[in-house]
């Protein structure tokens, strides 16, 4: 017995301004069923969810729901400005079709995830606003439940415990994701939003390359039979047919027809996909970087033990772990941005850096495109040691002409990704540090990525929690082992899983820290003492400076020109961000245990 259909949407239609921007979608969901819904950025992926959501009205066509669905809906940047707490948030309807979860389940959907219920929704990171809209769409336990980039900002650990719950899930499933590694696992069929048409493959994503080449193929063979009736056509009109007799009117009508369709197929067959180069730098010493025996502890805990390690020219490194392990620490101790409690880092000569940590620091939000790619003013930027008009080589990344004026604050999260590449890979470099490279990015953008590291001739060390793209690009991983062990595993992410499987099965999921934290709490009391309650005022407004003060140090030390200005005050500026660092997680530490410990408190009362 076929199971029931859900969802079903037919003949949607959508336009931005006078540009169609899809045509014709239709699709069903039922039950049991989990889609994948793929495309380049801007064909539409998230306004047809929002439509689903009943968020966005299609200006043509209809969606139908089975009596009594529900529909829950994670976004990527949700609005929680009117909740006071994450609580309140993850109570609320992310739809108009859902009535919000009671608060137990509220609750445990945000421990599942790190975040405290009663942590004020000011002043959260881009990944805690993720993981909230994330809390706040699974607690519904909605008929239908709408994804928009879920991985985002979330360690390897926590997708897998992600994808075991969409796999449990009751009801359909509809997931927008650049991860390919998590659509493969958890897909069942897959919509190809392509050239203002919905497509529809019967099977999950591992099989969607084979078949988008099939369909890339029919449409160049298509393509090519048009022009050949069209030429036929034109060799008609060129004899001197005259197109005034009514006879013909019809002959030439199509004729138009066809050269429309020709300039329309054509223009969409030139879609254009990023195209990115690493200006390359000095060649380095063969041995680039040095570790022997570094141990680093923080706040009681040992992040890192005894670890060493030795990166040649060329290695390409993959750094995983769950989040608060220690991977930027490592990273950091590695390049001598911060000390290592024992041990000793070398790091080889001529060594040229561009790196873009995961913050995008490199980039200031104040900036236009234009003044981030051209600094100095003008219109060009130097690129591998030849100057290039700033327009082409934004071009190069998917920006247009006209959003050279545009304010980086105005762009989306994919696009200040693509930017900071932009910034970063036109400086010489000969060793690229990318920290959480994929967040954001399209699936061509994450293959050409791939491309570009895979023939990029200097040493490269990525953080991230993408195991297909972990899979496509490293020669090495480099992973902790539990207690402050790490080790080095050649390969990718597959094979570091087949060589550690107990590791990577044990790894933490996301409530870990909110575990710890409980565990450390104070033993039974009454009530928060006056100090405590004091302590806690201090932490809550001591917090937002911190956050405040590093923001601003990332941004001096993202400045190309800083060390070269004055190396003393760079160096400055690098040692009091580590100890700022250090202080606001300590900080946060001891504020979530007493929050912990007055929660367990009123509990009890």
């Amino acid at each position: 017995m076929a199971a029931p259909d859900l969802v079903q949407a037919k003949g949607l239609h959508l336009s931005l301004g006078s540009a169609p921007l899809f045509e014709d979608a239709e699709f069903t969901l039922h039950k049991g069923e989990r889609a994948a819904l793929v495309g380049a950025n801007g064909a539409g992926k998230s306004t047809l969810l929002n439509m689903l959501a009943g968020l966005v009205a299609p200006d043509g066509g209809a969606i139908a729901f089975a009596a009594g669905t529900s529909v829950g809906l994670a976004q990527q940047e949700p609005d929680l400005s009117a909740f006071a707490t994450l609580r309140d948030f993850a109570m609320s309807p992310s739809t108009p079709r859902h009535a919000g979860a009671p608060a137990h389940a509220a609750e445990a959907a945000l421990e599942s995830f790190g975040l405290l219920p009663n942590r004020p929704t000011s002043r959260l990171s881009g990944g805690e606003v993720r993981r909230a809209s994330l809390a706040r769409a699974l607690a519904a336990d909605a008929d239908v439940l709408l994804l928009d980039e879920p991985t985002n900002h979330l360690d390897i650990a926590a997708i897998e415990a992600l994808e075991a719950t969409v796999l449990k899930a009751r009801g359909a499933s509809l997931i927008i994701s650049h991860d390919r590694r998590f659509l493969e696992r958890v897909s069942t069929t897959t919509l190809w939003l392509r050239r203002r048409r919905l497509h529809k493959l019967a099977r999950g994503f591992a099989e969607f390359d084979d078949w988008a080449e099939g369909v890339e193929r029919e449409e160049a063979r298509a393509l090519s039979r048009l022009e050949t009736q069209l030429e036929a056509e034109e060799h008609w009109l060129r004899r001197g047919v005259t197109a005034r007799r009514s006879r013909n009117q019809g002959r030439r009508r199509r004729l138009l027809a066809m050269r429309a369709e020709r300039r329309e197929r054509q223009a969409m067959a030139n879609t254009p996909t990023a195209a990115l180069q690493a200006a390359r730098g000095a060649e380095s010493a063969r041995l680039v970087i040095e570790a022997c025996d570094v141990s680093k502890r923080r706040d009681g805990r040992v992040l890192i033990k005894d670890f060493s390690l030795r990166i040649m020219r060329g290695d390409r490194i993959g750094i995983v772990g769950a989040n608060g392990v220690g991977k930027t620490t490592l990273l950091e101790i590695l390049l001598k941005r911060r000390e290592a409690d024992s041990g000793a880092v070398r790091l080889g000569e001529n060594l040229e850096l561009a790196y873009v940590d995961q913050t995008r620091a490199i980039l200031n939000l104040g900036d236009t495109l234009q003044q981030a790619l051209a600094p100095e003013g003008g219109d060009q930027v130097m690129v591998r040691g030849q100057p290039r008009h700033v327009a082409a080589y934004a071009g190069d990344f998917l920006f247009s002409r006209s959003q050279l004026r545009q304010p980086i604050s105005a762009l989306s999260g994919g696009e200040r990704n693509r930017l900071a590449l932009a910034v970063a890979l036109a400086k010489p470099a000969n060793l690229l540090v990318l920290d959480e490279p994929t967040n954001d990015l399209d699936m061509d953008t994450l293959d050409a990525l791939e491309d570009m590291l895979a023939t990029y001739e200097g040493t490269v060390l990525i953080v991230s929690h993408d195991r297909a793209f972990l899979d496509g690009v490293a020669t090495q991983i480099v992973a902790p082992l539990g207690k402050g062990r790490w080790v080095e595993s050649p390969g990718g992410w597959t094979d570091f899983e087949r060589a550690f499987p107990a590791t990577t099965a044990a790894a933490p999921v996301p409530a870990a820290r909110v575990r710890q934290a409980r565990e450390h709490a104070p033993a039974r009391t009454t009530k928060l003492s006056f100090k405590q309650k004091r302590r806690v005022a201090e932490l809550a407004a001591l917090m937002p400076r911190l956050h405040d003060e590093i923001a601003a140090l990332e941004r001096t030390i993202a400045d190309s020109d800083a060390f070269a200005r004055d190396p003393g005050a760079f160096q400055a500026a690098a040692s009091r961000l580590a100890a700022v660092r250090a202080e606001h997680d300590a900080a946060e530490t001891e504020w979530l245990e007493l929050e912990l410990l007055r929660e367990r408190l009123a509990s009890q009362s």
